[in-house]
């Protein structure tokens, strides 16, 4: 029963990420806040996946060594 509530759990996270994530992947070339939208989607796919959460850290890290550029 628990192991079938983690999968549904990771389902539904699954189902969310990917949709905050192909929208803000479309808000590339429509306009809106593209560099908002996909870090969101991450972020919300790095709570299950750990494949999310390193891309989401070298992101983040990309961002600090910018930062830290300027």
């Amino acid at each position: 029963m628990r192991n079938s509530i983690k999968k549904v759990k990771k389902l539904i996270v699954a189902v969310i990420g990917f949709t905050v994530l192909g929208f803000g992947v479309l808000l590339i070339v429509l306009p809106g806040p593209a560099f908002i939208i996909i870090p969101l989607g991450l972020s919300i796919l790095a709570t299950e996946f750990l494949w999310a959460r390193k891309i989401l850290d070298r992101l983040k890290n990309k961002i600090k060594r910018k930062n830290q550029e300027r």
